[in-house]
């Protein structure tokens, strides 16, 4: 009797053999019908494969994220074929699904035009009324290598494949792929599409290979789900940091500069250093001690740190090991330089937990193609901080950054868009990581208590670990779908032995910390990208680069708007003047547009009764007020982060 264990643990018994579609059938013929792939014990399978021994079964429709990876992986093949038909002799490279979506590379010499995306994507759609089926078959390697015989680079995929792997391959009419799969049972289970965009991308993703033309596209099972997508992404194309930051003249970036390596307008710049001004400060009332270390060290103190095995690819190195005495690197994370501070003198258990944090800024090597406005650049600022702690003061304190983490999410509206990230090691690459295999299930095993402890939802992700330890990640992600980490809290029972970094207990014996490595709002120019996203440049008025614009309606006003200016600054608003000879409407509607949370209109009736005409942002002509009514509302909105 074949047992197989469904996802609400339920069991489904069978007599023999069966596949997974006809699985499906047995729970319900409506669950067959949307019915893509299937996890057998986890692993993504198609539906055609057989279930011979008991196993856990979860079956994948649409609403699963590897439902829509096969969905949107037949569709990548439908295009592939669509391609062939109108353009036989352009070269097929590879056409995976995406997160959003899908992609297929070829070679051709022309790039693709909007005109020939219209073309394939008309042909696609008659690929799937014809309906094909998609069968799987597999070939030893020189039958495989006959069959692609004109197309070379998937003749360079199959030579890439260990000996003894299955050459598995999917046909759909007269088209037959190189694929592992999984796919859908026929070209006519796709039902809406759209090709989205074309691009330049290199052969395996190396410069140094031919350049390829990048199709990208996306499918769903209803026409109302892709309305809802393509009305999304021109919503994300209104918010998209890298345009509207520009535009609002909160940053910019020159190629002659570098890429990756953008200049804070002061706009930007004050942004910033208020959110800066505001950790710092939070920081400061829970305890912790403010260093500033140096911007680059000497390649010994990386090689300590470990930095220089595990992350050497990742820095700016100054120099050349062969040929000069010193070489230094630029520090890519500031934990060595604190531990030094940590070492200043003898410590005891009464200095613990010893919390240290620093403004911080860090260096990079990032790849170009993952170069991306604010998001991820070669030069940045973390909220960084790093405390040493007794191991008895472990769950309380990664709790509290934790915590801390939370606070300031909530204040910057960010908190509804987040999700958490146990990342854990990867036994299989050792040699990625410091320590024993004791320590590192040691380590995930206290850092996932706590996390319980919390009630944290989360997911885990083997591989994410820092090399010396596990971590909580806060993720993001952008208005284009795109996830980075934004906080991240760690546990490290690694570099403090490096270090030798101790403590007396209170027994009179030296005694190592553990390490917390953590941020609180992560790295600035992020967190910056995301919130031009989150409030599309319209931030609320505590941390508006300009809260409020004085608009004088003729030049005799000038004076007294001036006065008015001079008045907010003594209170520290963040304010400017329009005295240009323009039509009130002009300056309101360019203001609405430079997203100003307050507009003070100067007008006769304001200079004669010394009082000032408010026009909201958000709630447009509020009347006229006197000074300190607009002031205190303004303070209030401040104080109470009022978003």
């Amino acid at each position: 009797m074949l047992k197989i264990t469904l996802k609400d643990g339920s069991i489904l018994e069978m007599e023999e053999e069966i596949s997974i579609l006809d699985a499906a059938k047995k729970i319900s013929e409506g669950l067959a019908r949307n019915t893509l792939a299937g996890e057998i014990n986890e692993e993504v399978k198609d539906l055609r494969t057989i279930i011979k021994e008991n196993c856990k079964l979860n079956i994948l429709t649409f609403n699963e994220q590897n439902g829509k990876k096969a969905y949107w992986h037949t569709t990548s093949h439908i295009m592939a074929q669509a391609i062939k038909r109108l353009y036989p002799e352009i070269k097929l490279a590879i056409g995976p699904s995406i997160e959003n979506g899908f992609y297929y590379d070829f070679d051709t010499d022309k790039p693709f035009t909007p005109e020939m995306l219209d073309e394939i994507e008309k042909e696609m759609k008659k690929i799937v009324k014809e309906d094909l089926p998609i069968e799987r078959f597999e070939l030893p390697r020189e039958e495989a290598l006959k069959l692609m015989q004109n197309e070379p680079y998937k003749q360079e995929l199959i030579n890439d494949l260990p000996k003894g792997e299955k050459i598995s391959f999917y046909k759909q009419g007269e088209f037959t792929d190189l694929c592992a799969g999984p796919h859908l049972t026929s070209t006519g289970k796709v039902k809406s599409i759209k090709l989205l965009s074309s691009s330049g991308a290199y052969w395996r993703g190396n410069e140094k290979n031919k350049m390829l033309q990048r199709i990208y596209g996306i499918s769903f099972p209803k026409a109302s789900e892709l309305d809802e997508y393509l009305n999304m992404l021109e919503e994300a194309k209104r918010r998209d940091h890298n345009k509207l930051g520009r535009e609002l003249e909160l940053f910019t970036s020159i190629d002659m500069i570098g890429q990756g390596l953008p200049i804070l307008l002061p706009k930007g710049a004050r942004v910033i250093q208020l959110l800066q001004r505001l950790v710092e400060d939070e920081e400061q009332k829970r305890g912790y001690l403010l260093t500033k270390t140096p911007f680059f060290a000497k390649s010994d103190f990386y090689k300590l740190s470990g930095h220089w095995d595990h992350y050497r690819e990742g820095m700016f190195i100054m120099g050349d090991e062969e040929k000069d005495k010193e070489v230094f690197a630029l520090r890519p994370m500031t934990c060595p330089f604190q531990f030094m501070a940590y070492k200043n003198r003898q410590r005891s258990y009464r200095d613990l937990p010893l919390r240290y944090n620093e403004t911080s800024t860090l260096f990079r090597n990032e790849d170009s193609g993952e170069m991306h406005g604010l998001i991820r650049v070669r030069q940045f600022t973390i909220s960084e901080g790093h405390l040493a702690v007794r191991l008895d003061q472990l769950k309380e304190e990664v709790a509290e950054c934790v915590n801390l983490a939370n606070y300031f999410l909530d204040l910057l509206g960010l908190k509804e868009d987040v999700s958490y990230r146990f990342s854990k090691w990867d036994p299989n690459n050792r040699e990625k990581y410091l320590g024993t295999e004791k320590e590192w299930d040691d380590a995930q095993t206290a850092l996932k208590i706590i996390l319980d402890d919390l009630k944290i939802e989360y997911t885990e992700a083997e591989g994410e670990a820092a090399f010396y330890g596990p971590k909580l990640d806060i993720q993001c992600k952008n208005v284009w779908g795109k996830e980075d980490t934004i906080i991240t809290v760690q546990i490290d029972f690694q570099l403090a032995h490096r270090f030798e970094m101790t403590y007396i207990d209170k027994d009179g014996n030296k005694m190592y910390p553990v390490v917390i490595h953590r941020t609180s709002m992560g790295c600035y120019e992020r967190t910056l990208a995301l919130l031009i996203e989150k409030f599309a440049g319209a931030f609320p008025t505590w941390l508006a680069p300009i809260q409020v614009k004085i608009l004088s309606i003729a030049d005799s006003h000038i004076d007294y708007a001036y006065k008015i200016k001079k008045q907010l600054e003594g209170e520290n608003i963040r304010v400017e003047v329009d005295d240009r000879n323009e039509k009130i409407g002009y300056k309101i509607r360019e203001a609405q547009l430079q997203k100003i949370p307050y507009m003070l209109i100067i007008g006769n009736k304001e200079v004669e009764t010394n009082t000032i005409g408010v026009r909201s942002r958000k709630d447009g002509d509020i009347g006229t007020m006197n000074y300190n009514e607009f002031v205190g509302k303004i303070k209030y909105e401040e104080k109470n982060y009022i978003k």
